[in-house]
């Protein structure tokens, strides 16, 4: 099947523009490669879009493919990285990959964490896959002149802000997604990807996390596995040759 928007995670085939294509490093395995737009290229995005920088403290909310791109792309630009997850071994999991501390969301209250390590700052930049009533949140551990960047809304698309907090401690509030960008500004995240996200693959500063692959006639269980929460990382559906 051709997918007529040119996205489809169910197809065989699609048609995609030339200037969106990616010829993979040797050392990527296709599988590896084929979830580095949806997970790596949206981080990088975020990430430049917050302008993070060496010795920035950041926090990643989430910890599917998107979160743990992330938070291995923050640190190898010099960030000290801070995380969530619900689970000890998805906390683990974020330290291995680079996090200075993960914070178990339903063990403790993450703001008080975070603002403990930063001896009360904050942080320069959130990273947000939560969306919904994190909003609040994530705005309380944000240091004077913070930037907060929603890239997914898992929990939910509304929210409250005290406008006051923005204005007070000069917050910047943005979001970043790919999906909707027209072909010729996809062509350009894929440009930024080829300069500044493979030589990290190749050097093996970023490795993309594959938690499993499926053949296509199992999507329905890789759908029960991501639905359960599980999953650390990407899960990648293999059609039959």
């Amino acid at each position: 099947m051709i997918g007529k928007d040119r996205d489809g995670g169910f197809a065989e085939f699609i048609r995609m523009p030339a200037q969106n294509a990616h010829l993979l490093p040797d050392a990527i395995p296709f599988e590896q490669g084929a979830i580095l737009m949806c997970s790596s290229a949206t981080a990088l995005h975020a990430l430049r879009k917050a302008r993070v920088a060496a010795g920035d403290a950041v926090a990643v909310f989430g910890v599917g493919g998107l979160g743990v791109s992330a938070i291995q792309l923050a640190r190898a630009r010099g960030s000290r990285v801070f995380a969530t997850a619900g689970s000890a071994e998805k906390c683990a999991a974020c330290e291995r990959l680079g996090a200075e501390r993960a914070i178990n969301y339903h063990e403790a209250d993450f703001v008080a964490v975070v603002r403990e390590l930063t001896a009360g700052r904050g942080v320069d930049v959130v990273l947000d896959m939560v969306g919904g009533e994190y909003l609040a949140r994530n705005i309380d551990v944000l240091a004077t002149e913070g930037r907060l960047v929603e890239i997914a809304t898992l929990h939910g698309v509304k929210a409250e802000l005290n406008i006051q907090t923005v204005m007070v401690r000069r917050l910047t509030i943005t979001g970043s997604t790919l999906r909707a960008r027209s072909v010729e500004e996809k062509g350009a995240v894929a440009s930024a990807v080829r300069v500044h996200l493979w030589p990290l693959l190749e050097s093996g500063a970023v490795k993309p996390v594959l938690h499993a692959t499926f053949p296509l006639r199992d999507a329905a269980e890789a759908h029960r596995v991501m639905e359960s929460g599980a999953h650390i990382g990407k899960l990648v559906l293999v059609a039959s040759s």
